[in-house]
């Protein structure tokens, strides 16, 4: 766990550079602060100045996240002799993480944040995004073996979102960020455990 924590947070060194500049074009920190490390008073607002490093990271890195589960249930979805219950899972999955893709760019827009979805996505975040091979299994898998494969690769990308979200709740600020995190973790928590079940009965 600490390798992949540990990989994770290399890989978000050159994007928190980028928000980093982003902030201080805006009028950010003053000398000796940081972005991200301000525990005072202030709350956060509506500008990229105020919203703490934590919050604009998750939501920076959770889109792409978001819309790889939606392509991974879109290339199940496409298939013959899907698990039935794999197919409502899909579906659930990318009825609820498509408007909350839509909610996290309405913030990025909201504060001013740059955002370069084929950058993100093209980044090794370690956390627990699939690989360009991992995609193409899934796509080429025929129905009972894109049952499977599905519920295997997407415990591994919930997990990684997890993970991710947790940081976000330990070191954000921002009370809809805050709130998002924590129905990330409650929702993919409880997905998991069903996929984990599934799994046994295929």
């Amino acid at each position: 766990m600490n390798h992949h924590r540990t990989r994770a947070l290399v890989a978000l060194l050159p994007l928190a550079v980028a928000l980093g500049l982003a902030g201080c074009a805006n009028g950010a920190a003053g000398p000796g602060s940081m972005p991200g490390m301000d525990h005072g008073s202030q709350r956060p607002s509506s500008s990229a100045s105020s919203v703490v490093m934590a919050d604009q990271m998750f939501v920076v890195m959770m889109i792409p996240h978001h819309e790889q589960a939606i392509e991974m249930s879109d290339a199940v979805l496409a298939k013959e002799g899907v698990d039935p219950r794999v197919v409502e899972l899909a579906e659930r999955i990318k009825a609820a993480q498509g408007p909350e893709i839509e909610l996290m760019e309405g913030w990025l827009d909201d504060w001013g944040v740059p955002h370069d979805p084929d950058a993100s996505r093209g980044m090794d975040h370690g956390d627990g995004m699939m690989s360009e091979a991992d995609m193409t299994a899934l796509r080429e898998a025929d129905g009972s073996e894109a049952s499977r494969l599905f519920l295997e690769q997407m415990i591994v990308h919930h997990e990684g979102a997890v993970e991710m979200t947790q940081a976000a709740l330990a070191n954000g600020q921002d009370a809809d960020v805050l709130a998002l995190a924590q129905r990330v973790i409650d929702d993919q928590t409880a997905e998991i455990a069903e996929m984990q079940q599934l799994l046994t009965t295929l």
